[in-house]
């Protein structure tokens, strides 16, 4: 591991390093593993193998294999496990290789984890995190490029949050370990080779439920998750640059708890509003958001564009077809160019 890995977080004062989004997650782990020794972490081949995607990498060797443990390849299995880890004073974090093997665990993850507290009466608590790594753009297919992020919003006592950034990794997986309830915690494999700083200081805890503004603008606003954010970003460089369109981004990171108030106050700014998302718009965390704006009175009508997967279409291996699926820069950008050209009575920067 590199010697920012090795950092221990000692204070609350700034500690910001480069690191990658893979490196992230591992400084998130290990900071976490030191702070409380109730956290380890399971799952298929996290431990001598760093994991498939090296997000582990070095932990085994740092904490042992007590704490750093390798599974069978049987999510519901070592779900259930965690579970029962959880409710007698650990606090487990669970990796699955792929978003699109969550289903493969339904049973732990919508009829157990969630439920748990609740059938307790509140004596139990069940603080388990489930990492789960997906998202197109590696080439892996059908059967392993599923974000899944949108599946899980509908299970009262569980929350969903996504990274989109290395810092957002890093401050939210650990906000989600030392949540008392399950989190289900999402990352883009698109993201692992990222760099950006992160703040690894003890402060840097994200608050659960709050989205972020991560560009402020003034003509349109932009929502996002996972890559898409960082297309978002690119997308609005663009539009400042080359057009004089000023677009706000907003990372909505927590997807449940939904922070709709963030949005609002943005719309507020710009009554302008594009979704990006790698997720079929049917049931997608896209469509309830349109949905809870409309509720509320806040969203602009005509001046709304949703982007996501094609209904029809699952992601396919050839690069070209699987480019051509997923919202690019460029249509970002066409979809926020109209959005701004909407409402005739307003022009770019009133």
């Amino acid at each position: 591991m590199s010697t920012q890995l090795e950092t221990t977080v000692a204070s609350a004062d700034s500690a910001t390093v480069d690191l990658t989004y893979r490196e992230a997650i591992c400084a998130a782990l290990a900071d976490e593993m030191i702070r409380d020794d109730a956290v380890l972490l399971m799952g298929e081949d996290v431990a001598e193998a760093g994991g498939v995607f090296k997000t582990s990498e070095g932990l085994v060797e740092r904490f042992g294999r007590e704490r750093v443990r390798n599974t069978p390849i049987c999510e519901n299995g070592f779900i259930g496990v965690a579970l029962g880890l959880a409710v007698t004073g650990f606090r487990p974090v669970v990796e699955v290789m792929f978003s699109d093997f969550l289903p493969t665990a339904g049973d732990a993850i919508v009829n157990e984890l969630p439920k748990f507290r609740f059938m307790s009466g509140g004596q139990c608590s069940v603080p388990v995190t489930v990492r789960s790594i997906g998202g197109s753009s590696g080439r892996f297919g059908t059967q392993h490029s599923a974000t899944g992020e949108s599946w899980y919003m509908a299970l009262p006592g569980l929350k969903v949050v996504t990274a989109g950034t290395p810092d957002s990794a890093y401050s939210l997986l650990r906000a989600a370990i030392r949540d008392d309830d399950p989190v289900l915690f999402f990352e883009h494999r698109g993201l692992y080779g990222r760099k950006a700083p992160v703040d690894r200081s003890e402060s840097n805890v994200a608050e659960v439920g709050k989205a972020r503004v991560v560009n402020e603008g003034t003509d349109v606003t932009i929502v996002a998750t996972l890559m898409m954010l960082d297309r978002a970003l690119q997308a609005a460089m663009r539009l400042q640059e080359g057009e004089g369109i000023s677009a706000e981004v907003v990372d909505l990171r927590w997807l449940r708890p939904l922070d709709e108030e963030t949005v609002q106050r943005s719309l507020a700014r710009t009554g302008r509003l594009v979704i990006v998302e790698e997720q079929l718009h049917d049931a997608g965390w896209g469509a309830s958001l349109v949905s809870r704006l409309a509720r509320s009175g806040s969203l602009p009508v005509g001046s709304t564009r949703v982007l996501s997967l094609p209904d029809h279409l699952l992601v396919p291996y050839t690069p070209l077809l699987e480019d051509a699926l997923v919202p690019s820069v460029e249509k970002i950008v066409e979809s926020a160019r109209e959005a701004a050209e909407a409402d005739p009575s307003r022009t770019p920067g009133s």
